[in-house]
């Protein structure tokens, strides 16, 4: 589960949505409602494209075909972007960052819908099946080279979505924007004032022309009994208890995936986070 922030009051016109099953919120300053209606129009059309590429809960997505079928040809170009940049945090962060653990969440998933604990055998068989470094990114294919393998872009696609947003409403002459699609994303400076949003902690941040993205492994649990979360860490089997950890950034796609691996890196594995740009929001402002 991404962790919202909250959209300020006092816009000029704003959007609500759905995009890749998070509420998606668009505020825009200096344009009335009916002069934005057409431009959220095509924003609606872009989140139905965005769905149709990285849902993980639509049969007919693109992710699902490359699920299914273990290979994905001729892939769209939004696609082959997207998982260019989990490559890069995947380097940059030394596989903390994996969006090939699908099968650690399906495997803990299934334990526990049949009401059973899972093994610690049945983990070791099953991380065999992940690891990015085993699926080769090209224009003619992606392909996934060891058998039962399965992406999860659930921790950098939200991000994905509200660059995109802003992208849009910038190209159309827009210049103070926030979006939020999971994560949140402002353009410009609020009226003069920044972007001021609230984040997870009753904490809140002003933004001028970054992205923040929140994740907390606790915030939703696959196995409440024994307290598994939902975001796994591909290089061990302990789960780290930090907390929420947001993330500033240039970029809502990197700050989503950099938030996604924050909360399973110790505080020194963090230090991998800065040759990325990615800055940790602590209790006294946004840090390197």
């Amino acid at each position: 589960m991404r962790l919202l922030c909250s959209i300020p009051r006092g816009v000029d016109a704003e959007l609500g949505s759905q995009a890749l099953g998070a509420r998606a919120e668009i505020a825009l300053c200096g344009i009335s409602e009916a002069e934005a209606s057409p431009l959220f129009d095509g924003l609606e059309l872009e989140l139905a494209r965005i769905e149709s590429l990285f849902s993980l809960y639509r049969t007919d997505s693109a992710l699902a075909q490359l699920n299914r079928d273990q290979i994905l040809r001729n892939p769209d170009p939004s696609m082959l972007h997207l998982l260019s940049e989990a490559r890069a945090v995947f380097t940059a962060t030394e596989g903390a960052f994996d969006p090939m653990v699908q099968p650690l969440f399906d495997l803990h998933a299934g334990a526990f819908a049949e009401g059973r604990s899972v093994g610690a055998d049945e983990v070791q068989h099953v991380r065999r099946r992940v690891g990015f470094q085993h699926v080769p990114l090209s224009p003619q294919s992606i392909r996934f080279q060891r058998g039962g393998m399965a992406l999860n872009l659930n921790g950098i696609a939200q991000g994905y979505a509200t660059d995109r947003l802003a992208f849009l409403l910038k190209s159309a002459g827009l210049r103070d924007i926030l979006v939020n699609a999971g994560e949140i994303r402002a353009l410009g400076d609020g009226q003069g004032k920044g972007w001021r949003v609230s984040i997870p902690g009753g904490r809140a941040v002003t933004l001028k022309d970054h992205a923040i993205a929140t994740s907390d492994a606790s915030g939703t649990l696959i196995d409440p009994v024994v307290g598994i979360g939902h975001i796994f860490d591909p290089r061990r089997d302990a789960q780290l208890t930090t907390g929420a950890v947001s993330i500033c950034h240039d970029s809502a796609a990197i700050a989503d995936a950099a938030s996604t691996d924050a909360v399973l890196m110790s505080p020194s594995e963090r230090d991998l986070l800065r040759p990325l740009g990615a800055k940790i929001v602590g209790p006294i402002g946004i840090r390197s």
